[in-house]
């Protein structure tokens, strides 16, 4: 459905320290730099971070989420560990199991150095 998920930074050396951690305990490869972007490719698609093209301060979203998909509850609790050891902030509850109408999910949610709202989810069986 998506081809490419962006968020704003406003130091872009910074947010690349942070999401190779990051992106690293999923299994991805440190970014790609390209002018004011720095992108991580998948077999499942595309995560970028950029500096604001228009010149104006990167701001996070308000009630926006990016979600990362983990093949277990072990690789959700690395993303977290890493994602905190690089300088995110673990926010909500600890990461964990939660239930819905979707069923159970282990979830575990990081706030990046810029404020973006990040979260791994693993569905369980």
């Amino acid at each position: 459905m998506f081809s490419h998920v962006m968020v704003g930074t406003n130091d872009l050396d910074k947010a690349k320290g942070f999401y190779d951690s990051l992106m690293g305990a999923l299994g991805v490869g440190p970014g790609v730099v390209d002018r004011h972007r720095v992108f991580y490719l998948s077999p499942n698609g595309v995560f970028a971070v950029s500096l604001p093209i228009d010149g104006e301060p990167a701001t996070f979203a308000n009630g926006g989420t990016v979600g990362f998909a983990c093949s277990s509850t072990e690789q959700a609790d690395a993303w977290h560990a890493a994602g905190v050891a690089a300088g995110g902030v673990s926010i909500e509850d600890p990461p964990g199991v939660r239930e819905g109408p979707n069923g159970k999910l282990y979830l575990a949610y990081l706030r990046d150095p810029d404020g973006n709202k990040l979260c791994a989810m693993h569905r369980l069986a």
